[in-house]
C-alpha cells in the first residue's frame, strides 16, 4: 500500500496526541509505548520510525500538552483588558471543570509529582511550561500597575496549581469545590482583580 507524502507526519501527530492524553492521565512512568502505538493504530515495531526513545516521546508529548492547554486558555482571554484577562484566567484554571479534566488540563497540575523523577530534558520542558504561564500572568499584572509583577505571578501560579492539585486529591466533592472557590477568591483579591475591584475599574 502506498501512502501519501504527509502520511508519516500525520501519523507522528496522531502518536503525540495519543501520548498527550495518556501522559496526563497516567503519568510518564505508566505511559506504555505499546498503548500509544495501539491508540494510533500501529504496531510497536513502528515506534522507532518516529522517536529515538520513550523519553523523546514524553518530551514531545509534554510540549504538545502545554501548547494545547495554553491555546485553549488564550482563546478565551484574547482581546480582554489585562484585569479581566487575569481574573478570567484564574477562574478558568482554579475551577471544577479544570479539576475534572485531567487528560485535557494543564500538565503542570497533572505531572508535578512525576517531573522530579524524569530526565533532564523532560524537567527542562516542564520548567519552560511553568515559565511561560508565569510570564503571561506577570504581563497582565504589570499592566494593572503593579511593580512586583514577576514575584506576584510566581506566588499566584503556585497557589493556583496547588489548589487544583489539592482539589483533585480530596474525596469529598463539596470540600473540593470549597477549596477551589476559596483559592480563586484569595488569589483574585491578592492581585486586585476581585469582582468588586473589577466593577470599580469599569465604573
Amino acid at each position: 500500500m502506498r501512502y501519501g507524502e504527509n502520511h508519516k507526519e500525520e501519523t507522528h501527530k496522531k502518536l503525540v496526541r495519543a501520548a498527550c492524553t495518556v501522559l496526563r492521565e497516567k503519568g510518564p512512568d505508566r505511559l506504555s509505548v505499546a498503548e500509544v502505538m495501539e491508540a494510533a493504530g500501529l504496531t510497536h515495531g513502528g515506534f522507532y520510525a518516529h522517536f529515538k526513545s520513550k523519553d523523546a516521546l514524553l518530551v514531545e508529548a509534554l510540549n504538545s500538552a502545554f501548547a494545547h492547554a495554553g491555546a485553549k486558555f488564550r482563546k478565551v482571554v484574547d482581546g480582554m483588558p489585562a484585569r479581566h484577562a487575569l481574573a478570567t484566567y484564574i477562574d478558568m484554571y482554579v475551577s471544577p471543570v479544570h479539576r475534572d479534566n485531567v487528560s485535557g488540563g494543564c500538565p503542570i497540575v497533572a505531572l508535578n509529582s512525576d517531573a522530579p523523577r524524569q530526565s533532564k530534558k523532560f524537567q527542562t520542558a516542564f520548567q519552560a511550561g511553568i515559565d511561560h504561564i508565569v510570564d503571561a500572568l506577570a504581563g497582565w499584572i504589570a499592566e494593572t500597575g503593579r511593580e512586583d509583577a514577576q514575584t506576584l505571578a510566581r506566588a499566584a501560579f503556585s497557589a493556583m496549581a496547588g489548589a487544583v492539585a489539592l482539589s483533585r486529591a480530596v474525596a469529598d466533592k463539596a470540600l473540593s469545590d470549597e477549596l477551589l472557590a476559596s483559592a480563586r477568591a484569595g488569589i483574585r483579591a491578592r492581585l486586585g482583580v476581585s469582582d468588586a475591584e473589577l466593577s470599580k475599574a469599569v465604573n
